[in-house]
């Protein structure tokens, strides 16, 4: 149902957030133009009760008291009569010329008759007056109020900065964001709006990102890191090279894709909006029959303001909007409504493994001193050989060396071969941190292998450690379970799926290592894409209805045969953005059981909003039909009901408080971000 916003007279509705349900701008007027609109509608009241006050004072001055109330009913009724007309130059009837019949009914009925000369002229008017007041002030109530639901979503288009500084040639200048191109140097000063994605290429900073994955600490970033557009670096000089400006930055993607969801509907609202054409003219009729039985034109009149169902309309709508706010808070890009909707009748969710329920980087579990070595000697010692390689297993170990405060001495000589180990010279004594073998082709002798007591074919990996051709120990690495896994796989149990699925194209070994640390009943390994897919496609077959969980790279085929998809820590990543109906801009696993508690509740409010917008309009209709109601009631009431479904709705912008900020593990690195494991065996000094 396309009908102009009472309120947005000068206002393109692409730019005003126009509803597209009800023609009502909820939430998407600027504030300049809503004052202007108060302070107009302000005005017309004070000569309507002016009126009422010369009435009240002057028995005489009934031609005064006529010619403000008059005044006042221009002033309040013109904004209403031009959107009618405008809606029938298009050939629009919709609701609200239901409202201007109301309000021209009023002025030319005189029926509220006051005594003395004139005063029948008055009485229109006033009543005239008072219910287009109270009409515009229903829609300058509700604009403010759903504003509150959109705040978090229109705030995306004002974060990204509009000023950069560019280096070219070793000197800093300053330009429009706009202006910047993939390739150039941008200065992130503490406190700036980082103005594009970019990587960073000189200096470290915490930067608070939670614009874009709701987290709300701020993350720290080193050379070679990404940052986002919209984020603010809190600290810490930056130089970042510009990968994607302007709309292609993870930000620019995020709001028009949240935008874009706004604009969609559930299958209901369509339903709605198929048989919303016919309302108006049955209005019309049912208050043609009133008239035609009762001849009592108040009678009509009340119908007319009654029968307007923004209380109905906004039901849907507000409810929709209100939760797309609580998700994007928290990171959650929804594309659709219709897949929040969705989520809630969702019964059985399949997660792959490797970067969704487990971190999908290396961290170390175990250090093995042999010898009488100190763990922090031997931890010293490797981390420093491996200080200068970037090989995953090189960066876990240097990472627990900083988390735990061993300093690391100076390497010289490095050596790295790849895929075996690296070799180097630390305080004077040749290091050597690789696998067995690479010790082995280095003279190292002994059984190196004869201590350890972990499974590589449970997803282990082993850096032994060699200093002057003997072996000091070993370290175990392996890939760690995120630590809100186990507490996401039980509120989600607790929630009522039926069934929950981890598929991995791992080892069985590794994989049910996995499920037993985080309590999933169900394990599928060993799959191709392929096995994935047909799995899924089993699933639904028995009838459940299948969310699909992944990280959006090697997943994409499993993620598109989902009822639904789930992108994990899509930031920064087109694919993981473009390949899911749902991505999670974190990898905080807790947002999926927030995701179906938002879907039901939000499926809850929107079933209360529909039952009282129709009890609502029946019994208004009854009721002004029957005589029971005025216009000036009529009209309160038409607020009133607005206003319910409105702050009904607004309930759900406040879900998922309880997760914000994600504390990260205390294991994080300070300097890298990532999350590494403690290892078991303490590490002293």
């Amino acid at each position: 149902m396309q009908v102009t916003s009472l309120l947005s007279l000068e206002e393109d509705p692409k730019k005003s957030g126009e509803c597209a349900d009800c023609g009502h701008d909820h939430g998407g007027l600027d504030h300049t133009h809503t004052n202007t609109k108060l302070s107009t509608t302000i005005v017309g009241l004070i000569f309507v009760l002016n009126s009422f006050a010369v009435d009240a004072l002057f028995q005489d001055a009934t031609r005064v008291a006529a010619f403000s109330a008059m005044i006042g009913a221009i002033i309040l009724g013109t904004p209403i009569m031009v959107v009618a007309f405008k809606d029938l130059r298009k050939g629009l009837l919709s609701i609200n010329e239901l409202v201007a019949l109301g309000v021209l009914a009023c002025a030319v009925s005189g029926n509220f008759g006051m005594k003395g000369e004139g005063s029948s002229l008055a009485g229109g008017f006033q009543t005239a007056g008072i219910v287009a007041f109270f009409m515009l002030l229903g829609e300058i109530i509700e604009t403010r109020t759903a504003a509150g639901a959109r705040a978090s979503i229109q705030s995306l288009i004002k974060l990204t900065p509009t000023k950069a500084r560019r280096l070219a040639d070793g000197k800093e200048s300053e330009v429009p964001a706009s202006e910047l191109r993939v390739g150039d140097v941008i200065r992130i000063r503490p406190g700036d709006s980082i103005a594009a994605d970019g990587v960073i290429v000189s200096g470290q900073g915490s930067i608070n990102q939670a614009n874009i994955t709701g987290e709300s600490l701020p993350v720290d970033k080193a050379v070679g890191e990404q940052v986002f557009a919209g984020t603010i670096n809190m600290n810490g000089l930056l130089e970042v090279k510009v990968s994607k400006a302007g709309q292609d930055t993870t930000l620019g993607r995020v709001r028009d894709l949240i935008l874009a969801a706004e604009r969609t509907k559930l299958p209901f609202m369509r339903i709605i909006d198929q048989y919303m054409r016919y309302y108006t003219p049955l209005v019309l009729v049912i208050a043609a029959l009133v008239w035609a039985f009762t001849r009592d034109l108040d009678r009509v009149i009340t119908i007319l303001i009654v029968a307007c169902p923004c209380a109905f309309i906004l039901a849907t709508p507000s409810a929709m909007v209100a939760a797309l706010s609580a998700a994007a808070r928290l990171g959650i890009l929804v594309k659709n409504i219709a897949d929040l909707e969705a989520a809630a009748r969702i019964n059985a969710f399949v997660f792959d493994k490797t970067g969704t329920l487990t971190t999908g980087r290396l961290a170390v579990s175990r250090l093995n001193p042999l010898g009488g070595v100190a763990p922090a000697e031997l931890l010293r010692s490797a981390a420093s050989a491996e200080q200068f390689s970037t090989h995953p297993t090189a960066r876990a170990v240097t990472a627990l060396a900083n988390e735990a405060g061993v300093p690391l001495s100076d390497a010289k000589d490095f050596r790295e071969v790849a895929g075996k180990g690296v070799s180097a010279l630390i305080d004077g004594h040749r290091i050597l941190v690789g696998r067995a073998a690479f010790l082995k082709d280095n003279g190292v002798e002994g059984d190196l292998l004869g201590s350890v007591d972990l499974d590589e074919t449970a997803g282990f990996s082993l850096l032994f450690i060699a200093r002057d051709g003997a072996c000091i120990g070993w370290i175990g690495l392996q890939d760690q379970t995120r630590p809100e896994a186990a507490d996401a796989i039980k509120e989600l149990q607790a929630s009522g799926i039926r069934r929950i699925t981890m598929v991995s194209g791992d080892r069985r070994q590794v994989a049910e290592r996995v499920a037993r640390e985080i309590g999933v009943p169900e394990v599928v390994a060993e799959c191709l894409p392929q096995d994935k897919v047909e799995f899924v496609r089993q699933t639904k077959a028995k009838g459940y209805r299948v969310a699909v969980i992944g990280d959006g790279v090697n997943d994409a085929p499993a993620l598109a045969s989902g009822d639904i998809s789930i992108a994990m820590g899509a930031a920064g990543s087109e694919v993981a953005i473009n390949s899911a109906t749902i991505a999670l801009m974190n990898s905080d696993l807790r947002r999926l059981p927030f995701l179906i508690r938002l879907s039901r509740m939000s499926r809850t409010v929107i079933n209360q909003n529909f039952l009282f917008g129709v009890i609502f309009i029946v019994g208004g209709l009854a009721a002004a039909s029957f005589g029971y109601l005025n216009p000036i009631i009529a009209a309160i009431l038409h607020n009133v009901g607005s206003l319910f479904v409105v702050f009904n709705s607004a309930r759900l912008v406040r879900q998922g408080e309880e997760l914000e900020p994600f504390m990260k593990p205390e294991s994080s690195s300070s300097t890298s971000g990532e999350t590494t494991a403690h290892a078991p065996v303490p590490v002293t000094a």
